[in-house]
């Protein structure tokens, strides 16, 4: 079991650090179209990943493959009303694959994968960092409606992060093949969403 979990959590760890790597495909170009436009590409029959629940709280989430469970990111608030200074994020999956019910992540996904670090930075801002690659910037402050998002700079703009999608076909689970990572941001100033896609 334990070398199960070290297999997987190597995948993990590929994953995310694309987001850093990677370079642009040049036939999977950025491209940017309405919010609404995007997500009614999501909901066309066949998809394999559900739309997730409504959650006043969810900041992002990131799927892949090879199959539909999902990752989720949500603020964590305190009683005051403000993000919990030692864990203002907390990132749990939801497990479509199986019966659709929510798992904490395990001790490996959290401390070498899926986890974040966190600092504040005052101001009601916190600098977040996936644990397995620390050199990727995110945000997480207040934005112009007043609530609390995850920033991230995708196709060269300062935008609210909504979704990570990794694409992997074939390879091994030492080495998977990744055809490519996609990032999903919206302008909070026009309500676009923006995809930017790599390959590593």
């Amino acid at each position: 079991m334990i070398k199960k979990r070290a297999i997987l959590s190597g995948i993990c760890l590929l994953a995310v650090s694309i987001l850093t790597t990677a370079k642009p495909l040049s036939n999977l170009p950025t491209f940017s179209t309405p919010a609404d436009t995007v997500k009614n590409l999501f909901q066309l029959p066949g998809n394999p990943y559900p739309a997730l629940p409504v959650s006043v709280n969810r900041l992002f989430y990131v799927q892949r493959t090879p199959n539909a469970n999902t990752i989720v990111y949500e603020l964590n608030m305190s009683s005051n009303g403000q993000p919990n200074e030692d864990e203002p994020i907390h990132a749990y999956w939801i497990r479509y694959h199986e019966q659709g019910q929510k798992a904490d992540l395990s001790y490996i996904q959290r401390k070498f994968a899926y986890g974040l670090n966190t600092k504040s930075l005052g101001n009601g801002k916190y600098d977040i960092r996936f644990v397995s690659y620390k050199k990727y910037p995110l945000t997480l402050m207040k934005g112009t409606d007043g609530k609390y998002h995850i920033f991230a700079t995708i196709s060269q703009r300062l935008l609210i992060l909504n979704r990570v999608f990794v694409k992997i076909e074939g390879g091994s689970f030492w080495v998977p093949k990744v055809l490519f990572v996609e990032l999903r941001g919206t302008d909070q100033s026009t309500g676009k969403e923006y995809i930017e896609r790599f390959k590593p």
